[in-house]
């Protein structure tokens, strides 16, 4: 696919209940992670750039203020991640041919990864996900023909088990960075210094 056809998705909806304070805030080199990943996704040029929000979200969307980004509050948010997949999915245009979803609190996924993933994804392989230690995952760009599927997921599964279910179809692309996220104030600590 091209980024002129693909939406990019950031899912920003979460308590970050592991943590007790919305992740989407920490900083890392002067920015929250949310306004890092929203300035990095605007860097593709994609059709669309779309932020998902829930939790504290007038505060947490000041983050975005004068970035051409499109956001949009999911309201059913405590159901989990499954809500704002579908949140952001079902706001796309017809215009649209490739979904990249991606979170916030992966920091350091190169932007060169995230343009391998829009271009691996294709009719034949509909999904482009992010190869990681043993597992598949997001970041991960999922073809129009996926997103019946994407629009049925419940709960707090996000898209891991449709990754599986097309495994054949699916294009891994390696990058270790994907492995560090901050789920944690120990992961907070060691990825991203003691300044929130």
């Amino acid at each position: 696919m091209s980024s002129s056809t693909t939406a990019i998705l950031i899912l920003a909806a979460g308590s970050s209940s592991r943590l007790g304070l919305p992740k989407q805030l920490f900083q890392l080199d002067h920015r929250s992670l949310l306004r890092r990943i929203a300035e990095t996704a605007l860097t593709l040029h994609p059709a669309e750039a779309i932020v998902v929000l829930g939790f504290e979200s007038d505060r947490i969307k000041h983050e975005l203020d004068n970035l051409p980004v499109q956001t949009l509050v999911n309201a059913g948010w405590k159901e989990g991640i499954a809500s704002s997949i579908r949140r952001g999915i079902e706001s796309l245009p017809r215009t649209i041919d490739s979904a990249l979803i991606t979170l916030c609190d992966q920091p350091f996924v190169p932007t060169s990864h995230f343009r391998k993933l829009i271009a691996a994804c294709s009719s034949e392989h509909p999904i482009a996900a992010t190869a990681y230690g043993q597992s598949l995952g997001v970041p991960a760009c999922f073809g129009r023909s996926i997103f019946p599927e994407l629009l049925k997921l419940s709960g707090d599964s996000g898209a891991k088990g449709i990754i599986e279910r097309h495994r054949s179809e699916v294009t891994g692309i390696p990058c270790q960075e994907a492995g560090i996220d901050i789920d944690t104030i120990e992961d907070q600590r060691s990825h991203l210094g003691s300044n929130r």
